[in-house]
């Protein structure tokens, strides 16, 4: 059982309106009535951090009083987020030294510090900490579990959980979390984000590859998360040679049409293109100029019809002609392609479409608006994401959309040929 109560004269004279020693009262017959009835209580004081800047004595007293009427845990909170790191572990360790039963914690996140005060707060000597998964909670949230956790574990050393063997459902626990709440992910939380390992310049990354230490505190798999390699206008040759290698391919970092691949993309990323967004569009620059490519679709012709309440769309792929209603122009348009494409390659009916997002608008040096749509394709077994940019989003659409089938076919035909050279 929880029960939280008032710790500073403040919300005890303005917010109750009732005497100090009429809240000391409340608090113990409220805690020793649940004690009596064979209930575990934990005693939340309520701001008590604010508290105890005001009236050290009596924030101390309504913890003691707790204590006294068989309270296990005294709970300190730092309600209104306000505290920094080194007054938590000055207070903490106070109250720690003052009382015989195990102290807690229970941070808010208004100033930023929610998880380093925990983190204070424990070395301070508390060993009972509450927070919330992904820190979301009232306000600005609280202090997020899914970095509390790990630093005590890998960093403080304390145990918690079943150990460090439960780390590694951590970013599962978080994703689950996300989505039963309905939230976007955070791509940059510790840990557990997809961010948290992702290496864009081309310095870490060759660093990376050498030694992972030189720029990951810990391994990621230690907190189910993965190391992941990104393109942009920062990259060097490794960036570019990981992804390669990772789709079979083998090439030399300090190979000229490597070289020359990189300077292609860095050249379309100051054209609004982002591929660190879309890394399978990279790939299919670098096929390229590696003379590894081969045209395999060709768009001969495409047009949209939005009238009367239809959207429709015509096109001409490889020779094929289709026309395909969506419930809008981009639906159309993919259902047209994928039509055509399919009666020339019909290997592609096992490629569907996951995910499709536009970004509006974006400038580029001024002098443009220009659309940029991310498209992302599965399998069943790989993910990969292809770009388009344009200023139309149909445009736009079409690029991501057959660049996304195109690395698919062009992949494919290069591990058809390396099984028959193998064999």
């Amino acid at each position: 059982m929880v029960l939280f109560g008032k710790s500073w004269v403040l919300h005890v004279t303005e917010i109750l309106r009732v005497s100090k020693e009429d809240n000391l009262e409340m608090i113990y017959d409220s805690v020793n009535y649940m004690k009596s009835h064979g209930l575990d209580v934990i005693f939340d004081a309520e701001h008590f951090y604010q508290g105890f800047r005001d009236d050290p004595d009596y924030a101390l007293s309504v913890v003691k009083t707790a204590e006294d009427a068989g309270a296990r845990v005294v709970v300190l909170a730092d309600t209104n987020g306000a505290m920094m790191p080194n007054e938590v572990y000055e207070i903490t360790r106070r109250v720690v030294n003052t009382v015989k039963v195990k102290v807690g914690l229970h941070m808010h996140n208004d100033s930023g510090c929610a998880v380093a005060n925990t983190i204070m707060g424990v070395l301070a000597g508390a060993r009972h900490v509450q927070g919330t998964i992904n820190g979301i909670g009232e306000r600005t949230g609280n202090a997020d579990l899914i970095q509390v956790i790990p630093n005590l574990l890998i960093k403080v050393g304390l145990r918690a959980l079943n150990g460090p063997g439960s780390l590694r459902k951590l970013r599962e626990v978080s994703k689950l979390v996300y989505e039963l709440a309905g939230l976007q992910p955070n791509p940059y939380q510790p840990y557990v984000g997809d961010y948290a390992f992702t290496h864009k310049a081309g310095v870490h990354v060759d660093a990376v590859l050498k030694n992972p230490r030189a720029y990951e505190h810990i391994d990621p798999e230690v907190v189910g998360n993965s190391r992941r390699f990104i393109l942009s206008e920062l990259s060097g040759s490794s960036n570019l040679v990981v992804y390669l290698e990772e789709n079979g391919i083998k090439v030399d970092k300090r190979d000229e049409r490597v070289k020359k691949a990189l300077m292609r993309i860095k050249e379309l990323e100051n054209r609004g293109y982002s591929f660190d967004l879309a890394p399978a569009s990279a790939v299919l620059i670098a096929l390229r100029e590696l003379n590894l490519y081969r045209d395999m679709i060709r768009v001969e012709y495409w047009r949209v019809i939005d009238e009367s309440g239809m959207n429709l769309a015509v096109v001409k792929v490889n020779g094929q002609l289709e026309v395909a209603e969506g419930v809008g122009p981009v639906h159309a348009v993919d259902l047209a392609l994928r039509r055509a494409l399919q009666k020339v390659y019909p290997e592609l009916s096992g490629v569907t479409l996951t995910d499709y997002r536009v970004v509006l608008p974006s400038e580029v040096k001024n002098t443009e608006s220009l659309v940029r749509v991310t498209a992302e394709f599965t399998d069943g077994v790989r993910r990969w994401r292809t770009i388009g940019v344009s200023t139309s989003v149909i445009k736009a659409s079409i690029e991501a959309l057959v660049s996304g089938l195109d690395y698919y076919l062009q992949l494919s035909r290069l591990r058809a040929i390396e099984r028959t050279q193998s064999s």
